[in-house]
């Protein structure tokens, strides 16, 4: 059997940390004299004398995690931290009950941006504050996840990456804490660079602070009821630049650091992140001029500039109502969002890297059916791919497409509309953030909502922010005995 001990207790010390964390909602709370602050003062001792105890009845000298006892940690991360993250908005503000909590909790650590809340202009300033927070906190851990256990785990193909995240199998933590330590500081830059960005822009100092931990962590959490719209104008490019920033290896930023600029340069998954995303922008800019005759230029290009960005690194804020650009724009959205960013970064979906795999795979299987007698290895970047990786990579495409359609059918089963049930899925899977349907609220909230579609995308988010297999491999009845 697994020791569960080591695992419990790093879950506890994050508990620990995140009810620190509820320190900075509730001194905002404070100094704008809302009583709401006592909220954040009950939930975060509640929070570290829980995860204290874990903590404390489970520590043990040794420090080293097995395989086994990585993937534990990684599903129990993201199941336990949105339980403590949702405690502020079931004792306070707006007062939901568990699901919709655990929902916008689970949403904003999986960096998804789908809300349950409705009227959030009128929330305490702590509350949305918090939600932010769980964006960015959630982003920098699926940061060192990323680049640190799941090339351990082998997840997805991304064991193709274990000599960039510094090769880690037997001493998992102590390179773990260096690594996340860089990773930490680059992020850090980069949100506090976003922040002052926005405020030379015009955003007062609280919308600078909430937009830049909602951007940088490709959350998509606003505290508008109206997303990212209050803001239209030279924001929405900052905005788009930060989004496409955090939305390629941070590894590559580290390396660019410490003096290293040819690696971000000639990685060909930035380099056909780019080139992506500026085919989507292009495509849809073209077919707003010319299909739907729109006036203003300079207006089509940076609206859509903005919300395809948006979509495609996955932080899901929106300025516009992209359902009134017609039916290309909406499939080039649904399409992007199922690309994704580049692995290693705080983006979602299945990820470039994994297209570039899969394009490679199908290109010499092409080639192969033209010259079956010949060898056609598999290159990334001039390094060859093990088969070990592309199966993987095939593995997690099959297991995506078919949680993606079981998701679907599960939704729309619920009573939601054909379209709300396609959108809903595709947003959790994907981790995107927007939904349309007519079962939204006015404000685009998920309020209405079954409680049954809920928790199916609750699990969706869940499933998709930890890659797939890093979850399912837990119901193998072996995965416990070895």
């Amino acid at each position: 059997m697994i020791d569960i001990r080591p695992v419990a207790n790093i879950v506890g010390k994050v508990v620990v940390t995140l009810g620190a964390a509820m320190g900075l909602p509730m001194l905002v709370d404070w100094w704008h004299g809302d009583p709401h602050w006592l909220i954040f003062l009950e939930c975060g001792i509640l929070t570290m004398l829980a995860g204290g105890l874990v903590a404390l009845s489970t520590r043990q000298k040794d420090q080293s995690l097995t395989i086994q006892q990585v993937f534990l940690l990684t599903a129990m991360l993201w199941l336990v931290v949105p339980v403590a993250g949702a405690l502020p908005f079931m004792l306070g503000a707006p007062q939901a009950g568990f699901t919709d909590a655990y929902f916008e909790a689970m949403s904003g650590v999986t960096t998804t941006g789908t809300t349950a809340f409705p009227d959030l202009d009128n929330l305490p300033k702590g509350t949305n504050l918090w939600r932010a927070f769980l964006n960015w906190a959630g982003g920098l851990g699926i940061i060192v996840v990323a680049m640190i256990f799941l090339p351990v785990m082998k997840v997805g193909g991304m064991q193709f990456f274990r000599s960039e995240g510094f090769d880690t199998l037997g001493k998992i933590l102590p390179r773990a804490f260096d690594i996340a330590r860089e990773m930490t500081g680059v992020y850090i830059a980069m949100t506090a660079s976003c922040m002052v960005v926005y405020i030379l822009l015009g955003m007062k100092g609280f919308d600078a602070l909430v937009l830049a931990l909602s951007t940088c962590s490709t959350g998509g959490f606003s505290h508008y009821d109206a997303s990212f719209a209050p803001f239209i104008g030279p924001a929405e490019y900052a905005a788009a630049f930060f989004m496409i920033l955090a939305s390629i290896p941070f590894i590559r930023m580290v390396q660019l650091i410490r003096g290293s600029a040819e690696p971000i340069w000639r990685d060909i998954q930035v380099r056909a992140y780019l080139r992506w995303t500026f085919y989507a922008i292009a495509l849809v800019v073209l077919y707003r001029l010319l299909w739907l005759k729109a006036k203003n230029p300079f207006d089509v290009i940076r609206e859509t500039t903005f919300n395809v960005v948006s979509t495609f690194s996955g932080t899901g804020f929106a300025s516009a109502d992209v359902t009134q650009w017609g039916h290309f724009p909406f499939v080039i959205l649904i399409v992007v969002g199922l690309i994704g960013g580049c692995t290693g970064s705080t983006s979602c979906s299945v990820k470039v890297f994994r297209y570039l795999v899969l394009f490679q795979a199908v290109k010499a299987q092409l080639k192969r059916m033209q010259s079956p007698h010949r060898v056609f290895p598999l290159l990334y970047g001039g390094r060859p791919l093990e088969e070990d990786v592309v199966d993987s990579v095939m593995a997690f495409f099959t297991l995506f497409i078919l949680s993606f359609g079981l998701l679907i059918v599960g939704l729309a089963l619920t009573g939601l509309h054909p379209r709300t049930a396609l959108t809903a899925a595709w947003t959790a899977i994907a981790n995107v953030g927007v939904v349309w349907g007519p079962e939204l609220t006015p404000e685009g909230a998920v309020t209405d909502f079954p409680t049954a579609s809920k928790w199916l995308m609750i699990w969706g988010m869940y499933l998709g922010r930890l890659e797939l297999i890093s979850v399912l491999v837990l119901f193998l009845p072996r995965f416990w005995r070895a």
